[in-house]
């Protein structure tokens, strides 16, 4: 992130205390005074951390991120040493009930010294497998949530461009995984300005309602709430006219029930927050969720993906809410809302 700012003149990286990062530009004097407009992404993606390296060519790692436990059994991993070589492991024993993460003890396929308490451990999807695009769909080790934070790179790149956005900016936090707890901190810290409003992107569990390849998804909530109404429903007004002039444009509008994000976070603490989100298939590397729940063995992990339409869509989405949003021609509902009773309030007249 610090070097992809340090290419662009006209933005600014900080940190808060809790270590989530801010991308902002550099204000010009003419720029209006605009509520800041803030793109928010998570860092991290659930993995494995070594917690304790034994003599007999295991390891002990704690998982950090929401992932069912029959898919830990015999799973391959490999863990990265400080120079991001790879070793793969197999999970020979689970704790699942250990506290505050889960941990596994692995056996390594070769004895190494490399690999010391700290190190990162993942999935191993074979030796043969590399990150791809088929038929339209990327699949990766994470896209969760690092499409999102693509998407939100190259939209600021689109905005930085334009006189007017420098209002706009991104919020990148840490630690989502394990509940948000990067989130919660800026909250607790005041690092986001409180008249900010916040779009926090995530990668969301794909529902035959919600499907990839249907566009990018204007979620108004997930399972613990629903988001800031007026800003939700402000985008929606948006996207709608849009797509009016524009109908090639696919968007979806869901609940998405399949997780949490933080836009429940930012709101639960007063922000103006919603969230944007690329319907995601094999969410957190769990491939066929609801067999595997049901007991269909072996549970089996697999990379995540997206559609690359809807990633694109994404980005498309952003900009258009971007351009729109402060606009004085911008719909809302409560605009439709005097509209409709001006054009029809003559019914409730009385003789």
């Amino acid at each position: 992130m610090r070097g992809w700012v340090a290419e662009r003149r006209n933005l600014v990286i900080k940190e808060d205390r809790a270590g989530n990062l801010f991308i902002t530009q550099r204000q010009l004097k003419s720029s209006r005074a605009a509520k800041p407009l803030l793109i928010t992404a998570h860092l991290d993606h659930p993995a494995f951390v070594v917690c304790g390296v034994g003599s007999d060519s295991t390891i002990e790692l704690e998982f950090r991120g929401g992932v069912h436990d029959p898919y830990f059994e015999h799973a391959a991993i490999e863990v990265f040493d400080g120079n991001d070589r790879p070793h793969q492991a197999r999970i020979v024993a689970l704790d699942g009930a250990a506290k505050p993460f889960k941990r596994v003890i692995a056996a390594l396929h070769r004895p190494t010294d490399e690999i010391v308490v700290g190190d990162i451990g993942r999935w191993h999807f074979g030796k043969d497998f590399k990150p791809h695009v088929a038929d339209g769909l990327l699949h990766t080790h994470a896209c969760d949530d690092l499409a999102a934070l693509a998407a939100a790179l190259a939209t600021l790149d689109v905005l930085r461009a334009y006189e007017g956005m420098e209002h706009v900016g991104l919020v990148l936090t840490r630690a989502e995984e394990i509940g948000f707890i990067g989130a919660i901190a800026s909250c607790k810290l005041k690092s986001v300005p409180k008249a900010a409003r916040l779009l926090c992107l995530e990668n969301s569990r794909s529902f035959a309602e919600s499907p990839i390849g249907g566009g990018p998804i204007l979620r108004v909530g997930d399972k613990m709430s629903v988001f800031h109404p007026a800003l939700t429903n402000q985008i929606g007004m948006i996207l709608t006219e849009h797509q009016k002039s524009d109908p090639t444009f696919k968007w979806q509008r869901k609940l998405m029930p399949g997780g949490t994000c933080e836009a429940t976070t930012f709101s639960t603490y007063g922000y103006e927050s919603t969230c944007i989100c690329l319907p995601l298939g094999n969410y957190h590397n769990m491939h066929d969720i609801d067999g595997a729940l049901a007991g269909r063995r072996p549970a089996k992990v697999g990379p995540e993906y997206i559609s690359v339409d809807d990633y694109h869509g994404m980005i498309r989405m952003l900009v258009i809410t971007a351009l729109s949003i402060d606009a004085a021609e911008s719909p809302t509902l409560l605009k439709r809302m005097d509209q409709l009773h001006r054009d029809f309030s003559f019914v409730l007249e009385r003789e």
